[in-house]
This record gives C-alpha cells, structure tokens and sequence, in this order.
C-alpha cells in the first residue's frame, strides 16, 4: 500500500522556441529502493523507500523537464525483505507491485509537468483532449 509521495526535485528548462515537429519522450525509472520508518499513530513501521525519476525530454533540443522524488510503500515485513533483496541482486522489482507505483509516479508527475510545461511555454507532455465540431446537419428540421 502506498502511504507516502514526495518530490525532492522540480526542474524545466526551455533552450528554444518551440517550433515545427517536436518529439516528446516520457520516461520514469526507478533509481533505487531503500528501508526507511514510518510513523502511523503511535507505531513505526517498516517501508520501501522508491526513489524515482521522471524525465519529459522535447526534441530536437527545445527543452525538458526533470523531476526526482520518492515514493513510501508499506508491506509486511517478509514481503519488503524479499523486495528488497531482489533490488540488492538483480535490480527487479515484482510486478504485482510495479504497476501500481509506476501508475501512481506517472500520475503525479504528468500533472505537475503540465503546470511546469505552461509556466515556460513548453508544448503539454501529454496529450490533452480536443474538441471536434462537427458541420451542423442541413437535414434538420427544428
């Protein structure tokens, strides 16, 4: 279960005016998962510590956005020693866990690198919706 989101770094950078064809590459990793405490009432307990990071890069070199942070997930103690261990060897996480937390990540970080793609006038990094209006029908009779 996720108790826990931070960022612990924002950053965009816009080099030129965006013009003709631009690429944008989204991408979130996992840098590395650590054991930390967390307080619930008057218990500590045991979470993974996911720090992440998420990259929007506008291509050919126009800009990008760059965000680091953490994610604080809590399981029982077993499950986070065998998560934990499977990081230390080969740098797998489960994928009963992976989708929620990279759903999660990319959630949060596609809102805030829309806000921070206005605030420097940088294309969205995402899709956003349009509307289609279509020519009225001349069949009609109101």
């Amino acid at each position: 279960m996720i108790v826990g989101f931070g960022f612990t770094k924002l950053s965009a950078e816009k080099k030129e005016v965006a013009k003709g064809k631009i690429d944008i590459n989204n991408n979130v990793s996992i840098k590395d998962i650590k054991e930390d405490s967390f307080s619930l009432g008057n218990n500590n307990q045991n979470v993974l510590k996911f720090i992440f990071e998420f990259t929007s890069k506008y291509e050919p070199n126009i800009g990008n956005i760059l965000f680091e942070g953490e994610l604080l997930y809590m399981e029982d103690p077993k499950k986070v020693k065998e998560i934990l261990s499977s990081w230390k060897k080969d740098k797998k996480i489960p994928k009963e866990i992976m989708g929620g937390l990279l759903n999660t990540i990319l959630t949060k970080c596609n809102v805030q690198a829309l806000i921070l793609s206005q605030e420097i006038n940088l294309p969205p990094p995402i899709p956003m919706p349009k509307v289609q209006i279509a020519a009225p029908d001349k069949n009609y009779i109101g």
